[in-house]
């Protein structure tokens, strides 16, 4: 494969364990950035717990600069679970909202032949991080919000509330299996990804 992919997220791109208590991440080899890394796939984790969707014009500046530091032919950008988190008024529309400017600003300064790849975090689960319904039912919204903004923007979109990802007893972080599973779907969406030349396909 070769292909050189900037992996943009939060605790679960990262590979946050929930059995440590001081941010620690499970081995490279279980961490589906890792398994995909194995695969062939020349992979940067930019994954950072507790992250939001950049909003601010630094926190935007990052996410491209980094693509020109790695020069990386795509990006995967997984975010969003933090800000329904974070601000429990937050809706899926508004996190819709503020990918779109973040994504906008990063095709603005970026080669025009990056590819994107939206990923609608997977949806929350009843667990000791979630004990209501709103949270679960927003996070679940997310995927047709983000799949209406990567029709707009014409950039790839990744579904990964139908990918059935394994979750902890929190409701919120991968398990091991679910990083596997992750890691197994994200590799056939890349794959789609880099077969097409300049139409990108839903995923």
């Amino acid at each position: 494969m070769g292909h050189r992919i900037l992996c943009f997220g939060d605790s679960n791109t990262y590979g946050y364990d929930p059995r440590s208590y001081l941010g620690g991440r499970y081995p490279e080899s279980v961490r589906w950035t890792g398994r995909l890394k194995a695969e062939g796939w020349e992979i940067f984790n930019e994954g950072e717990n507790g992250r939001s969707i950049p909003r601010l014009d630094w926190e935007i500046a990052a996410v491209w600069q980094t693509l020109l530091r790695t020069n990386a032919e795509a990006l995967v950008m997984m975010l969003g679970s933090n800000d329904l988190l974070q601000r429990p008024g937050i809706t899926a529309e508004i996190c819709a909202r503020r990918m779109e400017v973040c994504l906008t600003a990063v095709r603005e300064n970026t080669p025009a032949a990056l590819k994107l790849l939206l990923a609608a975090p997977p949806p929350m689960e009843l667990g000791a991080w979630i004990q209501g319904t709103r949270l679960i039912e927003e996070s679940r919204r997310l995927a047709d919000c983000y799949e209406e903004l990567a029709q707009l923007l014409d950039i790839g979109f990744a579904n990964t509330r139908d990918w059935g990802i394994g979750l902890t007893y929190d409701g919120v972080h991968f398990s091991e299996e679910g990083h596997k599973t992750f890691a197994k779907r994200m590799s056939e969406a890349l794959l789609a990804l880099f077969q097409k030349d300049d139409d990108v396909g839903f995923i």
